[in-house]
């Protein structure tokens, strides 16, 4: 199995270390790995116990003082009538195919992965579009702030790539002295 090398980074190099960004990246990317696997654990179990959504939902509504006739109230009730048996387990399985590649995205930029990086840069720019569609079609503070994350840590990463790209790309400098 072929890995790319990383340069040895030297304290008068030019090169970036990268190592502390990846890591809050990766921790970042893990998390949401985490909740989504949290978010399937609670729909299976609210399948098992045959939970009534409708029920729930309104439960919902009372506690957050939510009028059910209100948009959002609505939004939630008709969700809830929609949902059965296999459209849970089809959520389940994209959350935990969702966290595993988030997992794994996580684990990669940990260990200072190229190919995590590119998952990163990759995995992000497709959620812009929607990101930005929504934006566009219900701008509010929430949507604002998950568009500028997903940005920073797109152009961040891909700033991590470009520099490690062109750091490999130069020749060793010679240590003060040699050649002489």
């Amino acid at each position: 199995m072929n890995r790319i090398i990383r340069p040895h980074l030297t304290p008068g190099s030019n090169a970036h270390s990268h190592k502390g960004g990846l890591r809050t990246v990766a921790i970042f990317e893990a998390l949401k790995g985490v909740l989504a696997l949290v978010s399937a654990y609670i729909l299976i179990h609210w399948i098992r116990r045959d939970v009534d959504f409708m029920g729930a939902a309104r439960q919902v509504l009372f506690h957050l003082h939510m009028n059910p006739g209100h948009r959002w109230g609505r939004e939630l009730m008709h969700a809830a009538n929609q949902i059965s048996t296999t459209s849970i387990a089809m959520i389940v399985g994209i959350a935990v195919s969702y966290a595993t590649l988030r997992c794994v995205e996580g684990y990669g930029l940990w260990k200072d992965r190229a190919w995590a990086e590119w998952l990163a840069i990759v995995s992000g720019c497709i959620y812009l579009p929607f990101e930005i569609y929504k934006v566009i079609r219900r701008p509010n503070q929430f949507h604002w702030v998950i568009l500028g994350i997903n940005v920073l840590v797109v152009l961040y990463i891909g700033w991590v790539r470009w520099d490690e790209i062109h750091a490999t790309r130069q020749p060793a400098t010679p240590s003060p002295g040699a050649g002489n």
